[in-house]
C-alpha cells in the first residue's frame, strides 16, 4: 500500500508540536506540503521535513499529490479552508474548535458528505487513557447513577505556548472568535459529552476578560451545564492560571467518585462508596512542555480511518455537538439566561 500523502496547513505551535511531529512517527505517512503565510516559518519546515513549501492554501490544494490535509490556522479560518480541501476532494484533520458558528460547521460537515471524504475533529482529550478508562467503568456501571462533575482546564495562557507570543492571533477577537472558551473550554465539553455518553440540553455562564491585558477575548470562563438525565456539573476555562495547568475532571456517582488527571501519578482515581481506592497508572494527559508525552493518537487515527475506510472517531457531527455547548455559553453570558441547546 503506497503511503498517505500529507500536506499540514498553518505552521504554528500545534502543527509544531503535534501534527508535523506525529505525522513524520507514522510509517504510513509522506508530508509532502507544508504551508505558512510566514515565509520564514514554513521554509524552515519544508527543510525539517522535506516538504513543499506554501504560502497559499489555495495553491497546496490544487496540488494532486496531496491526499489528506491537516488545517491548523487561526480559528476563523478553519471552516473556510477545510470547506475549501474537501471540495478539492483532500481527507481534513481540522483542529478545535472546528468553526465560529453552527452554520459553518454544518457546512463543513455537507461538505465532507458531498465530495465522500472524511472530516475529523482534533478532540484529543477522548484518547488520554484516564478518559477511555472512566468512560468503560461509567458504561459498564462501575460507578452507578451519575449525579455531578466538576471539570477544569486552565493554564497561564497562549502566550507561553503560541509561535508568536503575546502577538498571537489567540488574542485577537477577528481572528479567534473566542478566547480561553474555544482554546480549552471546548475541549472540556467534548470531553464530557465523550465520559459521560449525554448530550447537555443546558448551560449557563460567565465569561471575563480579567487577566488579560490589550484583548477583547475572554480569558476566564466558568460555566454549569445540565446534561438530558439531569446531570448537573461546572466547567472551567482559563488563561489565567499562572502557576501550573489544571486538566481535571471529578465525576460523582452513586457508587464511586472518579478522579481524572487530579493527581500527579495516578492519572484515574477510583474512590468506591465502599472504602475501596483503585488508583490506576496510566500515563498522563499530553502536555506542551518539552519531552511532554507527545503522541496524542489524533493524527494515528485519522489516518488509519482513511487508509483503511473506516468512520473517523471524531466525526464533525460529534465536533458541531461541542461547539454547540460553547456557543450556547456565550449566549447565557451575553443573555446573562440559561440557554437551552435544542
Amino acid at each position: 500500500m503506497s503511503k498517505l500523502k500529507v500536506g499540514v496547513i498553518g505552521c504554528g505551535s500545534i502543527a509544531k508540536h503535534r501534527h508535523l511531529p506525529e505525522y513524520a512517527n507514522n510509517s504510513e505517512v509522506e508530508i509532502v506540503a507544508v504551508c505558512d503565510i510566514v515565509e520564514e516559518r514554513v521554509h524552515e519546515f519544508a527543510k525539517v521535513y522535506s516538504a513543499k513549501a506554501y504560502t497559499s492554501y489555495d495553491e497546496l490544494l490544487l496540488s494532486p499529490d496531496v491526499d489528506a490535509v491537516s488545517v491548523c490556522t487561526p480559528n476563523y479560518l478553519h471552516a473556510p479552508i477545510s470547506i475549501a480541501a474537501l471540495k478539492a476532494g483532500k481527507h481534513v484533520l481540522c483542529e478545535k474548535p472546528m468553526a465560529t458558528s453552527s452554520e459553518d460547521a454544518e457546512k463543513m460537515i455537507e461538505a465532507a458528505k458531498e465530495n465522500n471524504k472524511k472530516l475529523m475533529i482534533a478532540h484529543n482529550q477522548r484518547f488520554v487513557p484516564s478518559h477511555q478508562k472512566a468512560r468503560q467503568l461509567i458504561e459498564a456501571g462501575e460507578v452507578g447513577k451519575i449525579y455531578s462533575f466538576r471539570t477544569a482546564f486552565g493554564h497561564g495562557g497562549p502566550e507561553g505556548w503560541s509561535a508568536d507570543g503575546s502577538e498571537s492571533w489567540f488574542f485577537r477577537k477577528e481572528e479567534a472568535f473566542i478566547g480561553a472558551m474555544g482554546d480549552l473550554g471546548v475541549h472540556k465539553t467534548d470531553l464530557l459529552r465523550f465520559v459521560l455518553g449525554e448530550e447537555f440540553v443546558e448551560v449557563g455562564a460567565f465569561i471575563e476578560t480579567s487577566a488579560k491585558q490589550n484583548t477583547d477575548v475572554d480569558d476566564t470562563a466558568v460555566c454549569v451545564l445540565k446534561t438530558k438525565s439531569g446531570i448537573i456539573g461546572t466547567l472551567a476555562a482559563s488563561w489565567s492560571y499562572v502557576a501550573s495547568e489544571d486538566n481535571s475532571t471529578i465525576i460523582y456517582g452513586e457508587k464511586a467518585i472518579l478522579r481524572l488527571e487530579d493527581d500527579p501519578v495516578n492519572s484515574l482515581v477510583v474512590q468506591y462508596k465502599t472504602g475501596e481506592v483503585v488508583k490506576y497508572e496510566l500515563g498522563g494527559i499530553q502536555t506542551n512542555e518539552a519531552g511532554g508525552q507527545n503522541n496524542t493518537q489524533v493524527i494515528d487515527q485519522f489516518v488509519s480511518a482513511i487508509l483503511q475506510n473506516k468512520d473517523v472517531p471524531v466525526s464533525g457531527e460529534e465536533g458541531m455537538k461541542s461547539l454547540q455547548v460553547v456557543l450556547a455559553a456565550l449566549e447565557s453570558n451575553e443573555t446573562k439566561r440559561i440557554t437551552s441547546l435544542s
